[in-house]
Parts: structure tokens; C-alpha cells; sequence
């Protein structure tokens, strides 16, 4: 396939563009034998070397490209993506350590490529960061792009969030296929504006009856400018989304939806035309349950069961259904029974690492939690119930966190108030602590070294404390805390 066909930019190539698939493959083998720079550290060196290596590697794809962006959820739904189209039987190339650099792309090439420079696969699904999916689409045009959402989040780098989704609007305005937006995040979904003629557009959606726990961007900042009153209530529809999501029982007794919180009447018929106005999805999340999800797909309800957990990561399944359906339709190789399928697929997909990744140690679970925006923050505490657990937070604010931790703010941690938080740590551990103690959570330790953070918490040093573990941490403090981990039990090698 010409790289006219799969829509990659031509480049230069250099005379001695034969080498560098083995020179790429050196570099990543000492780079990971060194435990220096990264997952994208081999990439830097080879886009530095050969700018072209990456459009002529994807070019030789079958079914092109599924770019995935947005602020929350791009590397969980990457792997729900990868993993439906593995098990329909796809040769599937991703970049699955979540560096979502251009330069994490070429990392991930090199491990895959032969020395020859060949790309054993029919399709690549890879997550981009916002920012850096606009120099990828300038190299290589997806024919698919999955765009989830828009947040406040890395303020110092992305600014307010229109500017983001400027950002998302280069992708739209650059995949050939089919562009799969949220309709319920209004920003993405004005993005249909930004489509080529040509290109098709799908959506995933949530029932009316779920929307109230899914807040937007524009919801949460509006809960905070009206006070502590909508906090009051919004706190009500949290605790009445949790008991129907632990409600014992069938799945389907578990699935029953969540309940909007009560409203004024123009609020209400507001709600209302906003829902008339919304586009019809492809996929809709109807009603979720503890580890239990159900779908409606062409007017069809079913369920399935999920070894993912929290309500963003249902969410997120949606829109990954929706782009699998569209590879399908453009591949020819939908059929009936094809979405029971995907389902039973989905059902085993497990966390990626560090989003909900459980490692054991000697028994004890200690499970890493994500957290890089308000959204995200507040879906997490909304998803796992604290109580049983001895929770850690960890914030750093290195390049890959973003600077900018005014966000935390922005989060409601008073569901953390009744066991407390045992250990605060990272560079802006004091802020955590502050933030903590607005909202009148007690912090049992606050210590801004990682490593004997860690320690206290398992209990190295002292009586070891059985109960489980649930660590909330940012990007660079969870792989500080997945290394630290490794030197004390089996940690997955996630390539990094």
C-alpha cells in the first residue's frame, strides 16, 4: 500500500533509512536493559534521525489507522479497542504503555517492526496526547479517530479547554473514514462541524436516565459557582448512583439506572431539549451495574459483564464498541451475531496499567488509580467505595502531570472523610493535604518521598497491615510507584 493510499504525508526518506529498524531496535534493548528514558526515549532518537520512519511504517496497514484523544480514558479505551479487534481476528499494532507522544508511537513501532522495517498487522489502534495528535495527523491521516472528550486538564500546556478541542478539530478534519464523537460532551460534538464531505460520523451516547452521572465539564463549574447547595445535591445523586450500582441481587437488579437529581423547572425543560437535540449514537451505555454494563446497539439492549471497574471505564466501552463497529462495516466483516460478540470480548478485557491495575503483595491488593483532572478525579472517588481500604495519594506535577495542580480544586474529596486518607506523598504533598483538610478528610502521614511513602503504607517497617490498599496517584507518581513496587513483588512489564 502506497502512502498515498493510507493517507500518510510524503517525507524524505534518507539513504540510510535501511538501518534504522535494527539501529531503533539497539537503542530500545539498551534503553530498557538501563532502565533510562522511558518508552519514548528510542522514539526521540529515531524521529531526530529519520522524521519519515513513522508515516512509512503505518503505511503499509491494510485498514489504515484508529487515532484515540481526548483528556480522559484514551489509554483503557486503546486497549478495549485493541482487544475486540484481536479477538475478531485483526493483526492489531498499538502502543499500549500510554506514552502518547509521537515519539511512544515509534517506541512501540520498533518493538513490532522487522529488521527489514515491516509491520506484521492489518490495522494500528494508538492513543495520542491532544497536543501530539496534531503532529501525527500532519504525518499520518487516520481513517479512524475516536475522540472521547474535553476537560480542564494540564492548564500550563493546553490552556482552557476550547483550545483543546481545537486541538481534537486538526484530527477530525483529517481522518478519511469515520469519526466517532460523544455526543453528550457538547464541545466533541460540535466537532462534526470540522468533518471532511466524504468522512462518516458516529456517536456514543448515554441513556437520559444516566446523564446526571456523567457531569460535563461545563456541569462541574457550574455546581461550583452555585455553592455548596448543588454540591449538597449533587453529593445526593452520587450516593444514589453507588447503591444502584451495589444493589444486590441479578445484573439486572444491579443495573438499575442512576437517578437525576432533582431540578427547577426551567433546568428541567432545559435538560429536555437538550436531549431531543442530541444525535443518535451508535452505541449508548443504558444502565451500569457493579462490574456490570448494559448496551443498546440498533435498538437492541444487552449486557455483559466487565472485569473493568469504575463508571468512566463503562463509559469509555461505549465509545470503543462504536469504532469497532465502524472497522467492521469498512472491513466487510460485520454480521449479525457480531455485537454478542464484541460483548463477550469486551468482558474480558482487563485494566490497563496503573487505571485500576491491582498488584499483589504477599496477598495484600494494592490497587493504582490514575488521576490527572478534575473529571477523572471525581469519577474515581465516585467509582470505588473507600471503606475496608487504606487509601494513598500521590501528586506530582512533573511535565507529564502538568504543572498547573489548581485543579484539585476542583474535587469533591469529602466521600474520603469517613476513613480518612492514611498517607499523602509526592512533590505537591502539602497541597494534597491542604486541599484535604478543606474538605475535613483526616491524613494520617504526610511525607513527599515516594519510595518510604510506599513503605509505610505496606507496613515494611513496622506491623504489616492486611487490609487493601487503593493508591490515587498522577502519571509520573504511579510509574515511580509500579517501579518501587517491582523491587518488593511481581509487577506486569508494561514496556516501560
Amino acid at each position: 500500500m502506497t502512502g498515498e493510499q493510507s493517507g500518510t504525508a510524503e517525507v524524505p526518506r534518507p539513504w540510510y533509512a535501511f538501518s534504522i529498524p535494527l539501529l531503533g531496535k539497539g537503542i530500545r534493548a539498551l534503553s530498557r536493559l538501563a532502565k533510562h528514558g522511558g518508552s519514548a526515549f528510542p522514539g526521540k532518537v529515531i524521529e531526530s534521525l529519520d522524521p519519515g520512519f513513522l508515516a512509512r511504517s503505518l503505511s503499509q496497514l491494510p485498514l489504515g489507522v484508529v487515532l484515540v484523544s481526548g483528556t480522559n480514558g484514551k489509554t483503557t479505551t486503546t486497549r478495549m479497542v485493541s482487544s475486540m479487534l484481536g479477538d475478531l481476528g485483526f493483526r492489531v499494532f498499538t502502543n499500549p504503555t500510554g506514552s502518547n507522544f509521537t515519539r511512544g508511537v515509534v517506541s512501540s513501532l520498533l518493538g513490532s517492526v522487522s529488521a527489514g522495517g515491516r509491520l506484521d498487522a492489518d490495522i494500528a489502534v494508538l492513543e495520542l496526547d491532544e497536543a501530539y495528535a496534531v503532529h501525527f495527523v500532519k504525518q499520518v491521516k487516520p481513517r479512524f479517530s475516536l475522540l472521547l472528550n474535553v476537560m480542564r486538564d494540564q492548564l500550563d500546556r493546553f490552556g482552557e479547554i476550547d483550545n483543546t478541542a481545537r486541538l481534537l478539530s486538526h484530527v477530525a478534519q483529517a481522518t478519511t473514514g469515520t469519526v466517532v464523537l460523544n455526543r453528550e460532551d457538547r464541545r466533541i460534538a460540535n466537532l462534526a462541524e470540522c468533518v471532511p464531505e466524504g468522512t462518516s460520523v458516529r456517536y456514543f451516547g448515554l441513556s437520559d436516565e444516566l446523564r446526571s452521572a456523567f457531569p460535563s465539564d461545563d456541569d462541574m463549574h457550574s455546581d461550583a459557582d452555585a455553592g455548596d447547595g448543588d454540591r449538597d445535591r449533587d453529593e445526593t445523586a452520587t450516593h444514589d448512583g453507588e447503591a444502584s450500582r451495589q444493589g444486590e441481587g441479578s445484573p439486572a437488579a444491579e443495573s438499575q439506572s442512576v437517578p437525576r437529581p432533582a431540578g427547577d423547572d426551567e433546568q428541567v425543560q432545559d435538560d429536555l431539549l437538550l436531549s431531543r437535540s442530541r444525535p443518535i449514537a451508535d452505541v449508548t451505555l443504558s444502565s451500569v451495574g457493579k462490574q456490570y454494563a448494559e448496551f443498546e446497539m440498533d435498538g437492541v439492549v444487552s449486557g455483559t459483564s466487565v472485569k473493568l471497574e469504575g463508571l468512566y471505564n463503562l463509559f469509555n466501552a461505549a465509545a470503543a464498541l462504536t469504532v469497532v463497529r465502524a472497522v467492521q462495516r469498512v472491513s466487510g466483516t460485520q454480521g449479525a451475531a457480531d455485537d454478542d460478540s464484541l460483548l463477550k470480548s469486551l468482558s474480558t478485557v482487563t485494566p490497563a496499567f496503573g487505571r485500576g491495575e491491582v498488584i499483589d503483595y504477599h496477598g495484600m491488593p494494592v490497587e493504582l488509580v490514575l488521576v490527572k483532572n478534575p473529571m477523572g478525579f471525581r469519577l474515581s472517588l465516585q467509582s470505588f467505595d473507600p471503606s475496608g481500604y487504606d487509601t494513598m495519594i500521590v501528586i506530582n506535577d512533573d511535565f507529564a502531570d502538568g504543572r498547573d495542580m489548581s485543579w484539585l480544586w476542583d474535587v469533591d474529596f469529602r466521600s474520603l472523610s469517613p476513613e480518612g486518607v492514611a498517607m499523602v506523598s509526592g512533590v505537591r504533598a502539602w497541597d494534597m493535604a491542604l486541599r484535604l483538610e478543606y474538605d475535613q478528610v483526616p491524613v494520617t502521614a504526610v511525607d513527599t518521598e515516594i519510595a518510604q511513602s510506599l513503605d509505610a503504607l505496606l507496613g515494611r517497617h513496622g506491623e504489616e497491615n492486611g487490609r487493601p490498599k487503593r493508591i490515587y496517584c498522577t502519571y509520573t507518581a504511579m510509574l515511580r510507584i509500579r517501579s518501587c513496587m517491582s523491587h518488593l513483588t511481581k509487577v506486569a512489564d508494561a514496556g516501560v
